[in-house]
């Protein structure tokens, strides 16, 4: 399938309505902790989430690609999504996630109508898949490969957290897209890493995680008051 770059853009604009303005990643917890507190430390926590959501996140966009081009069974698209789940020990995280991943579909069947009437996208868990599997899929519709869907989770988990910065600590936010600019040899390192893999064994895929950034994600959504859903 010849890639549709314009497509492709549209659904991985930040600017899209898919809610992921919406989520700090973690941020607005770990500023209020005290962990976070300027450009440096934003780097440190980007480069950490990049090094352990951002793999997981990138191992199952790209698998996720790979499966909507084999027509998966719904068996292999719950595996699929449950594998992902197991690796987010915090429940706040899972429904963000969830959240994220409906909004994503909601998009992609707006600007693909064509894509409900395709076998593998009503094999995907309903309502509300976990988010790198919707952007799996939409990179897949559009004439994407693996290598870009990992490189798009990849940069989103450390996309969202770096945009929150800018509004929780009031930074100037072209010294935070030079952060992101910083981390793009590590983003395309892990996706291409990630691309690699096959449709095997889905358990194998990468489970790294950061136990103080699941906490928190249940400490923050037991506030009463945040600026941020996660």
């Amino acid at each position: 399938m010849t890639a549709n770059t314009a497509l492709l853009l549209s659904l991985l604009d930040s600017r899209a309505p898919a809610g992921a303005h919406g989520h700090s990643g973690g941020m607005e917890a770990a500023v209020a902790a005290g962990f976070v507190a300027g450009l440096p430390d934003v780097e440190r926590f980007c480069r950490l989430r990049l090094l352990t959501a951002g793999q997981v996140a990138a191992a199952f966009a790209a698998a996720a690609t790979r499966l909507w081009d084999s027509d998966g069974s719904p068996a292999r698209w719950a595996e699929l999504d449950g594998e992902f789940g197991a690796r987010m020990p915090a429940q706040a995280a899972r429904t963000a996630s969830r959240r994220l991943g409906s909004g994503l579909r909601r998009l992609v069947a707006a600007m693909v109508p064509s894509a409900g009437l395709a076998a593998p996208w009503r094999q995907i868990p309903r309502p509300a898949p976990h988010h790198p599997l919707v952007l799996g899929v939409a990179v897949a519709l559009a004439g994407g490969d693996p290598c870009l869907a990992a490189a798009a989770a990849a940069l989103g988990t450390c996309g969202s957290p770096a945009s929150a910065a800018v509004r929780l600590l009031g930074l100037d936010p072209y010294a935070v897209q030079g952060v992101l600019a910083g981390l793009a040899d590590e983003i395309n390192a892990i996706a291409a890493a990630q691309a690699a893999g096959d449709l095997a064994d889905f358990a194998g895929l990468p489970a790294p995680g950061a136990p103080a950034l699941d906490l928190l994600a249940d400490v923050h959504a037991r506030w009463e008051v945040r600026i941020f859903a996660s």
